[in-house]
């Protein structure tokens, strides 16, 4: 049985859900697809990605192709309550509201998967933690899943390398209708929005510090400096600090871009990448945030620790004063900042990432008997499928290979 906060918040989520509907054509023809050959009859489906509009839209597409969809957030501050109670209103099994505890957030990650799914959606790797875990046995009738994210991959890749892995997965998140767009143009802009709409600062005339130049940091350094704030970059990647560097980015340690900065943003996916001995050094009236999967960017223990005075300052923003007087704001509990404070990424970015999202899963179904237990790539014709049908609908065409043009790569091969 359902656990959200209030069904009768269902109206307002059903208009977030027609909205987005309205700008997310490609998968708006998957629907279409999937109401003909239904990939997921009889099929239980549990999702854990951040419970949004987007979200919701994918949710319904797998339902229209067949499935029982049951469905969860992916973090305790992202999810819409009344996108949650638009979805239970029309039938959906939902176990999830905004604020949960971490137990609450456990317990409602458990019951999406005690229906014992046979296809599900992981975003970070929490759903796939379970499975491998406590809820072992829930697993029993699972085909495979799907993985989104760049943290939740390096957690697949590390159970794969260890021999654990027990389930094929997916790796939706480096296909290219994911990672080029969804992980730069749509956590650049959305990471922007989310602090802008807590603060009601200006971005322009800022020294911005971007932790790791990945697609996210890429995305969120070029928008940052698309605003007119002065951008440093902070990596441990050599190639990509000189890509930082050749973007036209300054680049340097942490260390030394702690007292420069005015903006901290960490997207990197590792641990305690702003530390206490930054913390130590930066300025007063620091805003510090966060847009990788899980909130241990930033330490909040040492912020905690070297503070003499915590208050909220106002909504998603907390204040740290510490002993010498400073003040140091964090954003959104260190959690995604996209997300926890504002609306996530633009519906026309995720109706690629949810595409791609659905076209594997039927994918897994059509050759569950070929699969061994291990991390697949999204297959190249459902990332061309997609993007040719992004094309369409942006109303862009492009060339085509003469008779000619295909003998002549073919034979210089």
């Amino acid at each position: 049985m359902s656990n959200i906060k209030d069904v009768s918040l269902a109206p307002s989520g059903r208009d977030k859900i027609e909205w987005v509907k309205s700008y997310m054509p490609v998968l708006s023809l998957i629907n279409q697809e999937f109401s003909e050959t239904k990939p997921f009859k009889d099929l239980k489906v549990s999702m854990s990605i951040h419970l949004e509009a987007k979200t919701a839209y994918l949710a319904i597409t797998l339902a229209t192709g067949g499935a029982d969809v049951y469905v969860t957030g992916c973090n305790p501050l992202s999810t819409q309550d009344d996108v949650a109670a638009a979805l239970v209103s029309d039938g959906f099994e939902v176990f999830a509201h905004r604020g949960t505890t971490e137990a609450e957030y456990r317990e409602d990650l458990i019951s999406t998967l005690s229906v014992c799914p046979d296809l599900m959606i992981d975003d970070g790797g929490d759903l796939t933690g379970l499975l491998h875990g406590d809820c072992i046995g829930s697993g029993k009738n699972l085909i495979g899943g799907a993985e989104e994210t760049t943290t939740g991959i390096h957690r697949l890749l590390a159970r794969e390398a260890k021999g654990q892995l027990l389930y094929p997965m997916v790796d939706v998140n480096d296909a290219d209708c994911k990672h080029l767009f969804d992980n730069r143009y749509g956590t650049g802009q959305s990471t922007l929005d989310g602090i802008m709409n807590s603060t009601n600062l200006i971005i322009a005339g800022k020294t911005v510090v971007v932790a790791g130049y990945g697609w996210c940091g890429r995305g969120i350094a070029m928008r940052a400096k698309g605003m007119g704030a002065n951008v440093i970059v902070t990596e441990i990647n050599p190639v990509k600090a000189i890509e930082a560097r050749m973007d036209g980015f300054s680049v340097m340690p942490m260390d030394d871009a702690a007292p420069l900065g005015d903006l901290f943003i960490t997207a990197t996916g590792c641990k305690s990448v702003i530390r206490k001995e930054h913390l130590e050094k930066m300025k007063d009236g620091v805003l510090l945030a966060n847009s990788g999967h899980f909130d241990v960017e930033i330490d909040k223990i040492a912020l905690e620790d070297i503070s003499c005075e915590i208050w909220q300052r106002k909504p998603n923003i907390v204040g740290y004063r510490t002993g010498d007087g400073r003040v140091l704001n964090l954003l959104a509990e260190g959690r995604l900042v996209n997300l926890a404070a504002g609306n996530g990424h633009p519906a026309e970015i995720m109706d690629m990432s949810f595409a791609i999202q659905a076209k594997s899963l039927e994918y897994l179904v059509k050759n569950k008997a070929l699969l061994e237990k291990r991390v697949y790539r999204v297959p190249e014709e459902i990332d061309n499928e997609v993007a040719s049908l992004k094309l369409k609908a942006m109303g862009s065409r492009i060339d085509i290979l003469t008779e000619d043009q295909e003998r002549y790569l073919r034979d210089t091969l």
